[in-house]
């Protein structure tokens, strides 16, 4: 509101300042055409009336508004005549010195008997009877128009200031309108942080501008903060779920190893149990490493990622490529495609690797004899190992997933084929903005 009023104050006066300059500039110039005029007549009555001239009340004539003052004097600068209007008074005789001794006419301010005139000089021709060769020199006031500047001054400061206050006004009417919503979305986001459901929404200004477009954009935040909780919270009771499962068989035989004591077979299913809590341990880290850890930055062969699971059933077809990814990350999502080829294929099938690369894109691809997971939609989510209850924590795909995205890519599947989609590297050094092949056998610089 202070700058509304402020910006509004200075336009008003920067335009009431270019108003009082042009309307003073034409005030002194009608002033001036007026004394011009009015010495005009007077030569021409010196030069066809002269006798005319000494007449009482001859010259007297006003100006516009004001009375003007006349006076003629002879080439020897003796006054000849002058109007009644000066009430005794004399006209510096200078004001004509120049007129008469060059012929050339003027304009000057002087100050006179505490006023302020503004007089013309002009000469009168050598046929002006007894003043021929003189001058004539008409004054008036500037009083009047000095009123009319200092008015308008005044009118520009006070339309100033009221456009001051009416703009102050109109601003502050108009904003309070423009941040109600917002107070609005303060409130209900208060509210939420104060209560911390996500559930809860903030009202809809149902508004199409940035307002509008805001509170829309809170809420999808909300919602998708609301679906991310619940993902924790299921991620939690899935947890919960799978180790329940191995801590009650490890429980059990804690319990009969003490009453009976030890057996090889009971011997054997407590290192199962503790390898299966390892397992799901060290899933569980790793899927969370990988949903916050930083995006890698190291150049990586993923051909050669790839050639490290050869094996008899695994064939591996890799062209070079090269992206920035994190080694131990890639070959652990790698191995778990592997085993999640070889656990849910057909027994002595082929398992095989595809490494290709086209568009700016690699892909890795592992492939069984299979047909495919029975969901494939859920095939990445976290302890989904389907109808089958398939052995393992159900937490590999997942650790896939999350390794492809925090590698600026994604994971998918179409029938037995799982496939890691990554971004190649592209050097700055290269005009096509991909490595050829012929660099990529040559390895990274």
């Amino acid at each position: 509101m202070l700058a509304a009023g402020a910006a509004t104050m200075i336009a008003v006066v920067v335009l009431g300042l270019a108003i009082d300059v042009l309307v003073e500039r034409h005030l002194h110039g009608a002033q001036d055409r007026t004394l011009h005029a009015r010495a005009v007549e007077v030569a021409q009555l010196a030069a066809s009336a002269p006798a005319v001239l000494t007449t009482p009340g001859s010259l007297d004539s006003p100006v516009g508004a004001a009375q003007a003052v006349v006076e003629v004097v002879d080439r020897r600068g003796r006054i000849a005549a002058r109007s009644l209007s000066l009430h005794g008074r004399v006209l510096p005789v200078n004001l004509a010195s120049r007129a008469i001794a060059n012929g050339v006419s003027g304009y000057r301010t002087v100050g006179f008997d505490g006023d302020t005139l503004r007089v013309y000089s002009a000469p009168l021709a050598n046929v002006a009877g007894p003043v021929g060769g003189g001058a004539v020199i008409v004054g008036v006031s500037t009083a009047d128009v000095a009123d009319t500047i200092r008015s308008l001054h005044l009118l520009t400061i006070l339309s100033g200031l009221g456009a001051a206050v009416i703009g102050a006004i109109a601003v502050g009417l108009l904003m309070r309108g423009a941040l109600r919503p917002l107070s609005d979305l303060a409130g209900a986001a208060g509210e939420i942080e104060r209560t911390g459901d996500p559930r809860r929404r903030l009202p809809d200004p149902r508004r199409s501008d940035e307002v509008g477009r805001l509170a829309a954009t809170l809420n999808r935040m909300l919602g998708s903060l609301e679906r991310s909780r619940e993902g924790e919270r299921r991620f939690l009771a899935d947890a919960s779920h799978e180790l329940r499962t191995p801590l009650t068989a490890l429980r059990g035989n804690v319990e009969y190893l003490a009453r009976h004591g030890a057996s090889p077979e009971l011997i054997a299913d407590l290192q199962d149990d503790a390898d299966r809590l390892a397992r799901l341990a060290d899933d569980l880290l790793a899927v969370s490493r990988e949903e916050t850890a930083l995006p890698p930055d190291t150049e990586v062969r993923l051909d050669e990622v790839a050639r490290r699971f050869a094996a008899d059933d695994v064939d591996v077809h890799a062209e070079p490529a090269v992206v920035l990814a994190e080694d131990a990350a890639l070959e652990r999502a790698v191995s778990n495609l592997v085993e999640n080829a070889r656990r849910h294929g057909p027994p002595g099938g082929r398992v095989t690797v595809t490494v290709s690369s086209d568009d700016g894109r690699v892909r890795l691809s592992v492939e069984d004899e299979g047909g495919g997971p029975e969901e494939p939609e859920q095939a990445f989510e976290r302890f989904w190992r389907g109808s089958s209850r398939a052995p393992g924590s159900g937490l590999g795909l997942a650790i896939v997933r999350a390794t492809a995205e925090r590698h600026g890519g994604r994971a998918g599947v179409q029938g037995s084929r799982f496939t890691i989609e990554l971004p190649a590297l592209r050097k700055p050094s290269e005009n096509e903005g991909t490595l050829s092949p012929a660099t990529l056998e040559k390895g990274p610089s």
